[in-house]
């Protein structure tokens, strides 16, 4: 998708600027402007395909249901629709470097209009800057620069085009500034209210071009000799293969390119409100250590699959702001639930609302949309997983590894996973220990039917001193671990990945390994070199596959 994506960009750039460069009705226009001409058009082209792009990304309910349908029911493609935050990204930095580009040749385009309105470039630039919308003389303008008195920053901020374009160019600024990592992690509310300036963008964007400020020569009858004529503005209008030009401007074109996906952001809207209209009721209210607040929660019709999130909104903190929350039940539970960890304004404020509530107390209204898909609901299409969560990134392998339980519980005959490789890095002790029940539950189960070794984990501490160290080795002749319970026995630092997954290949020689990681991205990008590495070039032998969670 990146190739074909930047392919449409760098032919989009050249056509438009050989357009503009080279086309005879714009010799005249290029007479005045000179090569800003075709660097201020060709960006624009661009920036009217990428502004068509943009949305679509967060379209979440469009992704489900291409997810879903026969059209991109492969893996490659379930893959790419899995970046499409990614992809968002791409097209907003393209979107910025056009845009930079487009004003710094716009701005020079209304500092060489006033100039040869002033007649700087020579008597032709001055002839042609003179001529005035007359229906008596049968004359149009070229030079939208009317007065001596006109400057350039006049004319920016006198034209629709200037207007609209200062407004875009803010909002822009202001969009991207606020997205950056730092913010977007410490201050997500400036992120969330800032990135809502898209409205005012498109809005500019529509009427940017009503303006019709750059202008062509029209065709005449009888036509003007361009070539023949230009030597000699005089005898315009006095001899017959000189008729005077024509010119008017171009029909604006960018609100053709972003009104389709306007009205699929529209209609996605809609349906956000709608089932933030719907009720939410809850069965359970739990606060788990390290300030991890586990909400069950009930509402009619829900139905989910393994790893989905859903976006939660709860308007006694705003009625505006949406979070993303990874679920950790199981489709096969009366319920959903999510584990939210105390990060930011939002998550401390809902979780001291809770800590405040009485006994027995029902919780804040809470509004719920979605679920959506991410790379998880792929689990089960993989013969072997590898599942690698960090913190309280291990949120959409509890949904998993509840569902194996459910599955096998009933004996699906649907199942065709055989092997299951979980890995969970945490920093305290005490994160583990929510979900160590679910561990004890699944290690139980393995064991009663005989398949300890479909199921193999391994939990890693990575923040530690050496008084934990010290500890686990006095007690560790016990046959459970000293922090979990479990028999599996909790490593102290970060596992060795080329260890781990050479061991991977070596139980699964001939299978498809799927490798699924809810965590940094330092992370994520160690793990997709390791999957390249550990691949085997035969197709008969073990194939890596890597897959990231992205909100």
């Amino acid at each position: 998708i990146f190739v074909v994506w930047m392919g449409i960009n760098i032919f989009l750039f050249v056509y438009y600027y050989l357009f503009y460069d080279q086309g005879p009705q714009f010799e005249y226009t290029r007479e005045l402007l000179g090569s800003a001409l075709p660097w201020a058009r060709a960006p624009a082209a661009v920036l009217n395909f990428n502004c068509m792009l943009i949305l679509l990304p967060v379209c979440r309910n469009l992704l489900s249901l291409l997810r879903g349908s026969f059209i991109c029911c492969g893996r490659t493609m379930r893959k790419q629709l899995d970046k499409n935050l990614t992809f968002h990204k791409l097209v907003a930095y393209m979107i910025a470097l056009m845009t930079a580009v487009h004003t710094v040749a716009h701005l020079l385009n209304a500092e060489w209009y006033t100039n040869s309105f002033q007649g700087q470039y020579g008597p032709l630039a001055g002839n042609l800057s003179m001529l005035d919308d007359s229906s008596e003389l049968k004359t149009t303008y070229l030079n939208p620069v009317r007065s001596n008195s006109t400057t350039p920053t006049l004319l920016v901020f006198t034209t629709i085009a200037g207007l609209t374009g200062v407004v875009i160019t803010l909002a822009l600024i202001l969009m991207i500034t606020s997205s950056m990592e730092v913010i977007r992690r410490s201050y997500y509310e400036v992120f969330w209210y800032t990135h809502h300036l898209f409205i005012i963008f498109f809005a500019g964007l529509v009427f940017h071009g009503a303006g019709r400020i750059v202008r062509s020569q029209q065709v005449t009858d009888p036509p003007h000799n361009t070539s023949f004529c230009e030597d000699q503005p005089e005898n315009w209008g006095k001899k017959p293969e000189c008729p005077i030009p024509q010119f008017a401007g171009g029909f604006p074109q960018t609100w053709m390119w972003v009104i389709g996906p306007m009205i699929i952001y529209l209609c996605e809207r809609l349906l956000r409100f709608i089932r933030y209209m719907q009720p939410v009721s809850y069965r359970k209210i739990v606060i788990r250590p390290s300030k991890v607040l586990e909400l069950q929660l009930v509402k009619p019709g829900f139905k989910m699959a393994v790893g989905q999130y859903v976006f939660l909104n709860c308007p006694a903190i705003s009625q505006l702001e949406w979070h993303p929350f990874t679920m950790t039940s199981a489709p096969e539970e009366d319920f959903f639930s999510v584990h939210i960890r105390s990060v930011g304004d939002w998550t401390e404020d809902l979780i001291k609302m809770v800590e405040n509530l009485p006994e027995g107390g029902q919780g804040p209204k809470m509004a719920v949309d979605g679920p959506f898909g991410t790379a998880s609901e792929d689990v089960f299409d993989y013969e072997v997983s590898m599942l690698v969560g960090a913190g309280i990134g291990v949120t959409p392998f509890a949904s998993i590894l509840k569902s194996i339980w459910y599955k096998f519980k009933d004996s699906d005959p649907k199942l065709r996973t055989k092997r299951i490789y979980f890995y969970w890095l945490c920093r305290e002790t005490y994160a583990f220990e929510w979900f160590a029940d679910l561990l004890q539950v699944l290690e139980k189960e393995m064991e009663e039917r005989g398949m300890r070794d479909f199921l193999t984990y391994k939990l890693y501490l990575t923040g530690w001193d050496q008084s934990h160290v010290n500890h686990a080795m006095v007690h560790f002749d016990k046959d459970t671990d000293i922090i979990t319970g479990l028999k599996q026995k909790t490593s102290y630092g970060r596992p060795n990945w080329d260890k781990e997954f050479e061991q991977v290949r070596q139980e699964n020689p001939s299978s498809v390994v799927g490798t699924f990681l809810c965590g940094p991205q330092a992370l994520a990008k160690d793990l997709e070199k390791k999957c390249v590495k550990y691949s085997d070039v035969d197709p008969r032998k073990t194939k890596f596959y890597f897959n990231k969670e992205n909100f």
